[in-house]
């Protein structure tokens, strides 16, 4: 019986520290997640903490993308996906915080694409770009096009996103797309359509979903698409978060048995050994969710 003592690699990706190397030894890498969302939150506590202005917690946040970014890229994850900007941070928000936070990103992108083409990272955006400045979009762009032949690890941050809203603007193509093409009377909407029409359509659906901060919410963040993911909520404030910290998110996600509303092995088991195997279920709202 294959154990996950024998899958431990015989060698760790380059470019790990010390710690993030003892914890990779443990992991089974080919139960890698595929895609890994995080919600970055804390920045305000963590600057409060200090008796700084919140604007030194979203500084002190950029260190922890570069760190968390870089071992996502160097343990080969395909696809991370950062919660960097909601769509209700704009009315929320006082607007020389906003205004520091649109500077801030700039400063990033064009600091950060030698990195990123160094690692291999190819950058992507989802939300309503539109409507950000329009100084901000042609950084992005300028950022996405110099990162654009890379294949590696697909980077995406999500600025101005609502999940809400992408789910309005999805119904919105559908019915856009059906108008043009024989009429809306003819449209059939399934799941398979919806997900086409996803700002993330490109992307496969998240299997792990990091929380920091230690807040028990989703926060309107890719709502349809973590179904079935994982989450892990860490107490770690985000600028503290660094990549050892997305290794032990992913230690923990291996731990989990993923049974998309199905049975687990055990409980598979003991239902064959009692010979109801072939005998029809009733499953609850609950069962069919869990």
């Amino acid at each position: 019986m294959t154990t996950l003592h024998d899958k431990v690699p015989s060698s760790v990706p380059t470019g790990l520290d010390r710690k993030e190397s003892e914890v990779y030894r443990h992991l089974d890498p080919t139960r890698l997640p595929k895609h890994i969302a995080i919600i970055m939150d804390g920045n305000g506590r963590w600057a409060k903490r200090r008796h700084m202005p919140r604007v030194a917690g979203h500084r002190a946040g950029v260190t922890a993308v570069r760190s968390t970014v870089e071992t996502a890229a160097r343990i080969h994850i395909p696809a991370l996906t950062l919660y960097a900007f909601s769509e209700e941070n704009w009315k929320k928000r006082p607007l020389t915080e906003v205004s520091f936070l649109m500077g801030l990103l700039s400063r990033y992108l064009k600091a950060e694409v030698p990195t990123l083409n160094e690692n291999n990272i190819r950058l992507e955006y989802i939300g309503r770009q539109q409507e950000l400045p329009e100084d901000v979009q042609e950084r992005m762009a300028w950022a996405s096009e110099a990162t654009a032949r890379n294949s590696g690890m697909v980077l995406t941050l999500a600025l101005n996103y609502s999940a809400r809203s992408e789910l309005v603007d999805a119904f919105r193509s559908m019915v856009s797309a059906a108008a043009q093409n024989g009429g809306i009377e003819h449209l059939q909407i399934d799941e398979d359509m919806v997900s086409r029409h996803l700002y993330t359509r490109h992307l496969p659906d998240p299997d792990l979903v990091v929380r920091t901060s230690g807040e028990m919410r989703l926060s309107n963040f890719l709502l349809w698409q973590l179904a079935y993911a994982e989450i892990w909520v860490t107490p770690t404030l985000w600028p503290d978060f660094r990549g050892l910290h997305l290794l032990e998110g992913i230690a923990e996600f291996q731990k989990r048995e993923r049974r998309y509303g199905g049975l687990n092995h055990h409980e598979s088991n003991h239902h064959d050994s009692n010979g109801d195997s072939h005998a029809p279920v009733q499953a609850s709202a609950f069962d069919r969710k869990s």
